[in-house]
């Protein structure tokens, strides 16, 4: 995590998102600009949080360690979200882990300040019950995604979301841990090696080396259909 002392790039931010009509009162003295480079974690299941964040540009993915030790995916968020916003209500430790899959900016009021500023604030508590709405909406509906799509389309969503983009967005390179995919969309080693095998075979795919690249940026979009939110 890196703090960026530049007042004048996150008034933009504030102004783009018009963060600032979030609060009854004036919480611009207590933000503050931060970068999350990938792979870095946002917040860390079971670590005590200090701030809110606020993500401005980025990307980040969000999922929880089961009791067996492995892992799921919940949902991905983007410019605009909230993280740490159910640890600021109920005072305990983040319950998932939120990673960003490519450079994340963020603002930030560290929790302290928002407990004391925030929690009987009305308007940016009716904004936080809206978007605590929301998540609960995306979370159900990629529950049903992981039990329910073929792991061709959640596959294809996945690498679509969190592939690495060249400058134009035209090309994505895919190159993460597979044992670890594997545990993120709830299937086996073997079975996400067959399926890749068959993005290979269908020329969606191509291997590179240490990472894949998609080919055909038409059809994988089709098997995404823009699964995971």
């Amino acid at each position: 995590m890196i703090k960026i002392n530049k007042i004048k790039v996150m008034d933009e931010y504030i102004k783009k998102f018009n963060i600032d009509k979030l609060f009854v009162s004036d919480m611009k003295p207590f933000m503050e600009l931060f970068l999350f480079k990938r792979n870095e974690y946002i917040c860390k299941e079971g670590e005590k949080n200090k701030y809110i964040f606020f993500i401005l540009k980025g990307k980040a993915k969000v999922y929880i360690t089961l009791s067996n030790g492995k892992s799921l995916l919940n949902c991905f968020y983007s410019d605009f979200a909230i993280v740490g916003d159910i640890e600021l209500i109920d005072l305990k430790n983040p319950a998932t882990n939120v990673q960003a899959i490519e450079d994340t900016y963020c603002i930030g009021i560290s929790l302290d300040n928002a407990r004391e500023k925030l929690i009987n604030d009305i308007k940016f508590l009716r904004y936080l019950c809206n978007s605590l709405g929301e998540k609960l909406n995306d979370f159900s509906k990629n529950s049903s995604i992981n039990l329910l799509y073929p792991l061709e389309n959640r596959l294809a969503s996945y690498i679509y979301v969190t592939g690495e983009r060249s400058k134009n967005g035209q090309l994505i390179k895919f190159n993460e841990n597979l044992t670890q995919i594997a545990e993120l969309l709830g299937t086996s080693y073997r079975h996400l090696l067959r399926t890749l095998k068959s993005f290979l075979m269908r020329e969606i795919l191509i291997k590179r080396g240490e990472y894949f690249e998609v080919i055909d940026l038409p059809k994988l979009k089709e098997l995404a259909s823009d699964l995971y939110k």
